[in-house]
């Protein structure tokens, strides 16, 4: 069988199209950010339900507000 895998340097591959890298890359660290966000706001929140005597309705409201404080800050 013929091996055609390339011998040559990897910079004489296709052109490198940078800046939809870029937009692909924040658009990466964007969404890690939200839902970094959202996962410390939703443990936060189960904490307080699950350890006090609030409840889960008030649970329900901590995370929202925790979640729209975060992403107002965030932005």
């Amino acid at each position: 069988m013929a091996d055609n895998t390339p011998t040559g340097p990897v910079e004489m591959g296709a052109e490198m199209d940078y800046s939809e890298h870029e937009k692909t890359y924040s658009l990466f660290l964007g969404i890690t950010k939200y839902v970094s966000l959202l996962t410390v706001a939703l443990l936060i929140a189960m904490a307080f339900g699950f350890f006090t005597s609030a409840g889960f309705f008030s649970a329900t409201i901590l995370f929202i507000l925790i979640s729209a404080v975060g992403a107002f800050l965030l932005r």
